[in-house]
C-alpha cells in the first residue's frame, strides 16, 4: 500500500490583497461622500481675528467669585466699569460650573462687553 504525501496548496494571497485595496477604496470614496452645507449658511471666518488677547483678565474661581487685579470684584458690570477696552478676557477656574460662566458672560454683554475671550489652559501655556 502506497500512502500518498498530502500536499498543501498555497494559499491565494493575491486574492486577499485585491479584496483588501476593494475595500480601501470603497471606504475612501464613502468617507468623501457628505451631504452638501445648506446654501444660505455662512460659516465663521477667523482670518481677521486679533491673535492678542487684553492683558489682564477677570480671574473667575470655582465658587463664582471674582478678582482682577488681585482685588475682588462684586460685579461682572463692575468689572467691566473698570475696563476701557471693550474686549474683555475671562479667566475661568477648571470646577466652574458652565452655566456661571455662561451667566457671568450674559452679564458682561448685558453691560456692554464688545467681546469676551475665554482663556485656556493652552492659550496660558
Amino acid at each position: 500500500m502506497k500512502l500518498r504525501r498530502r500536499t498543501s496548496r498555497p494559499e491565494p494571497t493575491i486574492a486577499l490583497i485585491n479584496v483588501v485595496f476593494l475595500m480601501l477604496i470603497f471606504f475612501l470614496i464613502a468617507g468623501t461622500l457628505t451631504q452638501p452645507l445648506d446654501d444660505d449658511l455662512e460659516l465663521v471666518s477667523t482670518r481677521d481675528l486679533d491673535p492678542a488677547s487684553p492683558p489682564d483678565g477677570l480671574i473667575i474661581h470655582a465658587d463664582g467669585r471674582m478678582q482682577a487685579h488681585g482685588a475682588d470684584i462684586p460685579t461682572a458690570a463692575a468689572y467691566l466699569a473698570m475696563q476701557t477696552d471693550g474686549a474683555i478676557r475671562l479667566i475661568p477656574d477648571r470646577d466652574l460650573p458652565a452655566r456661571t460662566l455662561l451667566q457671568i458672560g450674559a452679564d458682561l454683554r448685558a453691560a456692554g462687553a464688545e467681546t469676551l475671550v475665554i482663556a485656556t489652559e493652552t492659550a496660558l501655556q
